[in-house]
């Protein structure tokens, strides 16, 4: 088994819709589906890590963890301005404009957004050059 992460959803065909055009902004897209379990990997292949979007398996309602994330890596700067807009397009919240991050330690380029649960995401890229205005 590959390692994985799992975010709940409320509605598991709103969640495929939100995270099939957002992961697709960095090169990733489901690999497998069934019932209300919907996995993603990079270039769809099953490989890797693994992302599950699913409603939860007790039967409650998904919950977003306070104080949990998840980021997602990207590979340039137009990947998380594409990953951002693709969220807020596609039902996701904002929580924080692509830019620059450098407050705990080396500088980044990121954005913050909530996927339509409420899960908080994000996207970055490791960016030395990136200075704080």
């Amino acid at each position: 088994m590959n390692p994985y992460f799992t975010l709940g959803a409320r509605d598991a065909s709103e969640a495929a819709r939100f995270y099939d055009a957002v992961l697709e902004t960095i090169g990733w897209s489901s690999h497998a589906s069934f019932g209300t379990w919907r996995g993603y990997s990079q270039g769809g292949s099953g490989e890797g890590v693994v992302f599950w979007s699913c409603t939860p398996f007790d039967g409650g309602q998904a919950t977003a963890g306070n104080g949990a994330m998840v980021g997602f890596a990207a590979r340039s700067k137009a990947e998380v301005d594409s990953f951002y807009a693709a969220a807020l397009a596609n039902g996701g919240f904002d929580e924080g404009k692509p830019g620059p991050r450098e407050a705990y330690g080396p500088a980044w380029y990121s954005a913050y957004m909530r996927d339509p649960t409420g899960n908080k995401i994000g996207v970055y890229i490791n960016w030395p050059d990136v200075k704080a205005g």
